[in-house]
This record gives structure tokens, sequence and C-alpha cells, in this order.
């Protein structure tokens, strides 16, 4: 459920009558998206949301001196975010969530109901990251360009296991009860401010913390006020959707895509341009991974944040930094259309 403050301005539906999941489920879907920027625009962006992430919460980089301030921009939730068709809005929505699920589900608003033939860039955020990197495994021909922000390739096994703390603080909750809570007419905040409470500092790095961040940037009085912060927005969440999301984020590998499954094909395989930008200081998708990655790609050129602010510097967390993506996504932009 979203905080009864979001507001909802611009989000349109698009309805799929009838879905194949990549388990073999069928069901009706909808896909929430809004358009930003210029309708007209020759130039077409697309712009995932992120973990936790709400359409109209999400950079859509065409603001003043946004990296996309002359695209079309289409900002669209992934499967599983509850604008979009989640567990906690469709009946029989299926245990098993991939991330190739989400992409057919923009592919199909982007082609069959917005008409687009191709898109010019692709930008994604976290787990928008890793889509950054399936869309062009997916659909060689569609994407011209992408980048991913603070995403991999690939979930490693410490991101994953990550994870599993938030996740089994939920889990294991009382009001949760064993997923149960609905026939008990109970909301699990106890379970899901416990995930807020151990998934917040992960967010962020040391120093970030080291440095009173949240005093001397966010205005808290304490690290505490800060991480209860943290807490008030996650039971904004229904725990089934949090749960979904985060099994799809830690499976994640485009090596899936292929029938052999082998990731550094996948990799080599990727026609498009590619701009990897990770977080000097993210503990979920640290550089080591994108330096990696980058080995592999035909196009791929690495860009790290060099930023405190572990993962969300990569998230619209910094204004500093902000600035200095967009003129990087920029200058990447640019570099593409003059080869052209």
């Amino acid at each position: 459920m979203a905080p009864s403050d979001y507001d909802t301005t611009g989000i349109e539906t698009y309805h799929i009558p009838s879905f194949t999941f990549l388990n073999s489920t069928k069901l009706p879907i909808r896909v929430a998206y809004r358009s930003f920027g210029d309708p007209s625009s020759a130039l077409k962006a697309y712009v995932p949301t992120c973990y936790q992430g709400r359409i109209n919460e999400t950079s859509n980089y065409t603001g003043e001196g946004g990296a996309l301030k002359d695209y079309h921009v289409i900002v669209v939730g992934m499967l599983g975010n509850a604008e979009s068709s989640a567990p906690s809005t469709d009946e029989g929505f299926p245990k098993e969530l991939s991330y190739q699920d989400t992409v057919h589900a923009h592919y199909q608003l982007l082609t069959e109901h917005l008409g687009f033939e191709q898109l010019d860039v692709v930008a994604g955020f976290s787990m928008g990251g890793q889509l950054a990197y399936y869309w062009p495994a997916m659909y060689p021909d569609f994407v011209k360009a992408s980048i991913a922000l603070c995403g991999s390739a690939r979930t490693s096994y410490h991101n994953w296991a990550f994870f599993e703390g938030p996740k089994t603080a939920l889990l294991n909750s009382i009001d949760y009860a064993d997923g149960q809570y609905k026939a008990n007419g109970v909301w699990p905040e106890r379970g899901l401010r416990a995930f807020g409470r151990a998934y917040c500092p992960w967010a962020f790095s040391q120093t970030w913390y080291r440095e009173k961040k949240w005093e001397t940037d966010l205005g808290f009085k304490t690290v505490d006020a800060h991480t209860n912060e943290w807490e008030n927005s996650t039971v904004t969440w229904d725990p089934e959707d949090l749960l979904i999301m985060g099994h799809v984020w830690q499976k994640g590998d485009i090596g899936s895509t292929r029938s052999d499954g082998n990731f550094e094909k996948a990799l080599e395989g990727i026609k498009a341009r590619m701009l990897i930008m990770p977080s000097r200081t993210d503990m979920y998708f640290p550089p080591e991974d994108s330096e990696n990655e980058v080995k592999y790609l035909k196009h791929g050129e690495l860009a790290v944040i060099e930023t405190i602010w572990g993962h969300v510097g990569g998230g619209g967390g910094s204004p500093k930094d902000d600035i200095w993506i967009n003129e990087r996504i920029s200058g990447f932009l640019k570099e593409g259309q003059s080869t052209e």
C-alpha cells in the first residue's frame, strides 16, 4: 500500500489481457507507467523503478540539467511493486517472478501500446540497473544504449546473503505469523519494521555514518531517528511484494536469458553501448563486480561514482552526486549520437 500522501499524478495503466510468465502462469496483468519530457521527441528513453521504488519517486533525468531532458522518457513500475501487478493486488499472482517477466511486460507496453520501435536508452538504478543488463541481452536490436547505475549483471553471493538478513527478520516476526497475518486480521508492522531496520544501514557506507551525514545532510538529530524513518517507509509496503521483488533481486543473472546459462557469453552478446556506473562505496553492488563484468562487454564503459553515500549515491541520495551522474550520462549519450 502506497503512503496516503503519495502523489499519483500522471500515472497511467496499460492492461495486458493474457500475459504468460516465465513459469508458464497465465494471467491478466496491468503495467503502470508515466510519460515525462517531450512526447514528440524522436529520442526515446525507458526508466524502470527499483526495489521499494514507485514511479513518481524515481529519478527520470528530465529536470533542469537532466541527462534526458531532450528525450521522451517512460518510467515504468516493475512487476511486483503494486503500481504494476503484484501479489498484493492480483489474485493468483505467481509465487515465482523473474526479471524476464518485467522486461517482457514492459516491452509489450512500449511497442504495442506506445508504439516505440526502438529505445535510444535504458537507464536504471539498483534492480533497475540489473534490468539495464537484461534489456539489451533479451532485445538486442531494440536497445541502442543502456545505463546501469548501482546494479550488476549477476547478483553476487554477498549481495544475496545481505538480503537474507532483513528477509528473515520479516519471515520470523510474530505478526507475520508464517504468512497467516491476513487470516489473523493483522498487518505485520513489527515484521516490516524489523525488515526496514535491518535493511537501512546497508544502503549507506561506513564513512557516511562516520561523518554523521544523517545529521548534517538529512537533518536527523540521531542515527536512530534516521533508521526509524526508514522503518516508517517500509511499513507502507506489502510484505509479499517486498519478498517477491527481493526474490527476483537475489536470483538476478543475465546468464538465465540463454539456454546454456552462460553468464560471460550473455555479456559478450550485448550489442548495445553500455555505461556501467557503480558507487565506490556500494555494499550491494560494489565496483569490483562492475570491473569484472565490463571486461566482457563489446561496447562497455565503466564510470565509478566517487561518493560516500553508498548504494543510494546512485539513486538521488546526494545532489552533488546527481550533478556528476547527469553530466556523465549526457556525455555518454552525446558520444553515441556523434558516431551514428
